[in-house]
């Protein structure tokens, strides 16, 4: 074993992760292995980053005992069946492959230590949300080396298992509704005669700073939007537009319908 860290799939959530953990010190480009079938996207990674790679996924389980399984849920049972002869009780599995449960994936790998991880888009700016949650024969050596892997990129939590899939309707799904927010709120920027790029601009700085202020003072959301909420003020009409329009219903049915789909990915 050559290398201290391998990825499968070097999308761009791995990309992302990879490149967090060597801007953190974690590891090195040379620690790092990694496969993929694309072959511009091997020569991109390898170009971009210093990472050996290769298009077989043997090389990765051959040469690590830390592994990350960054492919599509679908291509879950093709990647473990070509790799499962080759991994051991020695091998940690870190899979960030959205709805696939860990007994899924214990059942490819019954000897391994597996660690389910759900990361969201934001890891690709160093501020990702992410949950992860042990499997059977993982170790809290194995969660800690995951944890500081995610805190490379971003907060990280351990969850139970079962609360995986409403992590995913949250914050894995979450990023897209933040962004439908900014370009509506841009929109509405510019109807009241914004240029666009300023609208944008303040639009994205008013969600970061209001997300910035609920997680450094530990406050209720609730209590912020009611200093923010003036007696007889602007914000609180804007407040009762958005309750009549459903905009709390519209996000919490957002939230469930992304979980389910993810208990429905897992059934696959």
């Amino acid at each position: 074993m050559t290398k201290k860290i391998g990825f499968i799939g070097v999308g761009n959530m791995a990309e992302a992760i990879m490149k967090g953990v060597i801007g953190a010190g974690l590891y090195t480009a040379d620690e790092i292995i990694a496969s993929e079938v694309y072959e511009p996207r091997r020569k991109y990674i390898a170009d971009t980053l210093g990472i050996e790679v290769h298009k077989d996924n043997q090389a990765i389980a051959k040469s690590t005992k830390f592994i990350v399984l960054s492919v599509k849920p679908q291509q879950i049972d093709e990647v473990l069946t070509s790799i499962k002869s080759s991994l051991t009780k020695n091998h940690l599995v870190m899979s960030i492959a959205a709805g696939i449960t860990i007994s899924t994936l214990e059942s490819y790998v019954p000897a391994c230590r597996v660690v389910r991880v759900m990361p969201n888009q934001p890891c690709m700016v160093l501020a990702s949300a992410s949950a992860f949650s042990r499997g059977t024969n993982a170790t809290s050596e194995d969660c800690a080396k995951v944890d500081s892997v995610l805190k490379a990129v971003g907060i990280s939590l351990e969850v139970k298992e079962y609360l995986l899939d409403a992590v995913t309707g949250l914050s894995g799904s979450g990023p897209a509704y933040a962004y439908m927010m900014i370009e509506a709120l841009s929109d509405g920027g510019v109807l009241m005669g914004l240029p666009r790029d300023i609208s944008t601009k303040l639009a994205a700085q008013t969600l970061l700073g209001a997300a910035k202020t609920i997680l450094e003072t530990g406050e209720h959301p609730g209590k912020m939007k009611d200093i923010v909420c003036s007696p007889g003020g602007t914000s609180i009409q804007a407040v009762r537009v958005l309750e009549d329009c459903g905009l709390r219903s519209a996000l919490i049915n957002a939230v469930e319908a992304s979980a389910m789909r993810s208990k429905e990915l897992g059934k696959e």
